[in-house]
């Protein structure tokens, strides 16, 4: 006989436990909530960018204000027609609106950060420069003095300038 457990048994290989799979689960879950950013708005009017030969990309999005000009969607085109149109956020609004739009965007950001912010247009290559221009003054008048044109890069690329 033989000291060491002569008998030819084999050990059984404990199960794996599942108790700690749903913690795991949830934390990813929960992980994936918390980075995970949503489009907030819809876009309403259609968008080609022009291009541009020299592009930067926007260094914070989170202090950018967006508008967007261009014609409306088609679904939305028997209800507004097919002139250039401003979205702020959700809506069809008005350079009278702007103003407005301005003050709630500054007032979402903290004190240090509403120096910073900037005001990205997203305008179609086809839109006349009349609607752009009015927009600039309306916001030269709300001191919002910095902004950025969306263009896309000649490959494609959409980039901020």
């Amino acid at each position: 006989m033989s000291k060491f457990g002569g008998s030819n048994s084999k050990k059984d290989v404990p199960g794996i436990s599942s108790g700690s799979l749903s913690d795991i689960v949830f934390m990813l879950l929960f992980f994936f909530m918390v980075t995970t950013q949503l489009r907030e708005t819809e876009n309403k009017v259609m968008v080609q960018l022009p291009q541009a030969s020299e592009v930067a990309k926007l260094e914070r999005k989170d202090l950018a204000a967006n508008i967007n000009i261009g014609t409306p969607v088609r679904h939305l085109q028997g209800m507004y027609g097919t002139d250039a149109r401003i979205q702020l956020n959700d809506s069809f609004k008005t350079i009278d609106d702007i103003r407005d739009f301005i003050a709630a965007e500054r007032d979402a950001m903290s004190e240090a950060d509403r120096s910073l912010m900037t005001v990205n247009l997203r305008v179609d290559q086809d839109v006349r420069m009349g609607i752009v221009s009015d927009v600039k003054q309306e916001l030269r008048r709300c001191s919002a003095l910095k902004i950025m044109y969306a263009a896309r890069k000649p490959g494609g690329e959409l980039s901020c300038n």
